[in-house]
């Protein structure tokens, strides 16, 4: 139960239904100088698809993660493998035109197909399944925007149309649109099955080596947190948000998001179909398969600006809880876990030369929640790229297409001054509480002394106290109740109770604060 609210049954540890699967190999740290043809950095969805296609494709590679592989952002996903991106066409069209808009949902579609040809390849029980998925409005300024979708989707020649008739949910719609041929799948369990074949085709991979700094862009050479060396001709950073984020100022085109899913047991019919909200709050729907045979409903959304939250960050849990209870009646809830993600300027992912001058560097970034057919479009894209084969998507998602324009001038003044904001924000909040105020599983900005820290209070009474300036940038964290992490609400990073990093851009972690209590 979750404390001070006896009647929830969202569980008090985080816990992804993903990551549950554990027949997946581990690796050692790397703890010396090598080199290599390709270094892939980060071994989630896009490192792990570009890592497995160079080694295919005869290149000698090196994957490396910070921590454990499929442990980042992909093992905590609603895992729809989908171009349906919410109601996402109409506003494209008019951002980027209809050629654009088309290639973006083949390119999805195409990542798509190729998760489904590469189980099937390789032979990989991954749940992999069709389903037709569904934006659906409970209000009319929704069901207008739900129109105006369809209309889109019939421009571009998607397949799909308005289809409230066939939506199967227990409550009514007002309007929905659907696109057909969509899929799921278990994503721990298709890397699995990649990462072997990484290994058989004579890659190498580490764990537990965090990538700091690349010390030359026209020759590559990883540093890594232990002070080894990676020498490459070309580098792949997939690390969700590239830790190299000055190169190119990425720290200024992205935005960053938490979002929230429950896993839950219910008592009504569990929906077949993929389904998401166009109204806010967001709410995403799919099944998973339980161990009894049984489906799992997984109910996500309500989601926000990382580091930023308007409540305690149990409360979003609680709101999906209330939200499935309601509408399919909750039996038992035993997995529950968050999500991080980034949206790029014009909500197309950046996949590609991190910038001019920088063609010995790959970036997949971006992905707007979209992670899993992007990612695996990416992976083609960058091994295109890197082989030489022309790609006509890559003009698309190219990190150096052509200049911004005014709607993205706006969203980038507004995300920087926002950035600004923060910081100046941060440094002026006081701390209330002292350290001897903190309950057991309590943070807090507390006073230490003359100055303020962030203090928790763990389960034993052993109080962690750290300093709560970004290593990235410099701005404030905020404490996260529900995953025991100060975040940050500048550029996303994330840290654990005692310091250590859980979501980049940052490298280093939170200076501990020494002090007995």
């Amino acid at each position: 139960m979750v404390q001070g609210d006896n009647m929830s049954r969202v569980p008090e540890e985080q816990k992804s239904y993903w990551r549950e699967y554990k027949d997946i190999p581990s690796y050692p740290a790397l703890q010396e100088n090598q080199s290599t043809d390709i270094a892939v950095v980060g071994g989630g969805m896009v490192g792990i698809i570009s890592a497995y296609l160079l080694a295919k494709a005869g290149k000698k590679v090196t994957l490396i993660d910070a921590g454990k592989l499929v442990d980042g952002v992909t093992g905590y996903t609603t895992a729809k493998i989908t171009a349906q991106h919410g109601l996402f066409y109409y506003p494209l069209v008019k951002l980027v035109g209809e050629e654009q808009a088309k290639l973006y949902y083949e390119a999805n579609m195409d990542g798509l197909k190729f998760i489904e040809e590469t189980a099937k390849e390789l032979n990989i029980d991954c749940d992999f399944s069709y389903h037709n998925a569904f934006v659906y409005a409970n209000t009319a300024v929704g069901a207008k925007l739900v129109e105006k979708e369809a209309e889109t989707y019939r421009q571009l020649g998607i397949e799909g149309e308005l289809a409230k008739d066939e939506v199967e949910l227990p409550f009514q719609v007002k309007e929905a649109v659907v696109m057909r041929g969509q899929a799921q799948f278990h994503p721990v369990k298709f890397l699995a099955g990649l990462v072997k074949e990484i290994e058989r085709l004579g890659g190498k991979i580490y764990e537990q080596t965090r990538a700091v700094k690349i010390l030359s862009k026209n020759d590559p050479v990883i540093q890594t947190e232990n002070l080894s060396h990676l020498s490459c001709n070309k580098v792949i950073v997939a690390t969700h948000y590239p830790f190299n984020d000055f190169d190119g100022m990425y720290f200024s085109r992205l935005s960053i998001n938490r979002s929230y899913i429950i896993a839950a047991k219910v008592n009504g019919d569990v929906p077949n179909d993929m389904y998401i909200s166009g109204d806010m709050p967001s709410r995403s729907l799919r099944y998973a398969p339980g161990e009894n045979g049984e489906k799992l409903l997984l109910i996500g959304g309500d989601g926000h600006a990382t580091g930023k939250s308007s409540s305690e960050t149990m409360e979003h849990y609680r709101n999906l809880e209330k939200f499935g209870e309601e509408h399919f009646g909750i039996q038992e809830i035993p997995y529950r876990w968050s999500a991080q993600d980034m949206t790029t300027l014009d909500q197309i992912p950046y996949i590609g030369t991190i910038t001019a001058g920088y063609d010995n560097i790959l970036v997949a970034t971006g992905f707007h929640k979209w992670g899993m057919s992007n990612g695996a479009l990416a992976g083609i894209l960058l091994t295109d790229q890197i082989l030489g084969k022309e790609n006509r998507y890559a003009p698309v998602f190219s990190p150096t297409r052509p200049k911004m324009k005014a709607v993205d001038v706006a969203s980038f003044a507004k995300d920087n001054a926002s950035v600004a904001k923060e910081l100046v924000k941060g440094k002026l909040k006081r701390a209330s509480k002292t350290v001897d105020d903190l309950g057991k599983d309590e943070g807090s900005l507390v006073k230490v002394g003359k100055k303020k820290a962030g203090g928790y209070r763990d389960e034993y009474g052993q109080v962690h106290l750290v300093d709560t300036t970004c290593t990235h940038m410099g701005c404030e964290v905020n404490w996260n109740d529900a995953e025991r992490s100060w975040d940050c609400p500048c550029h996303g990073s994330r840290f654990s109770y005692t310091g250590d990093v859980l979501n980049g851009p940052a490298v280093k972690p939170l200076k501990k604060i020494e002090q007995e209590y």
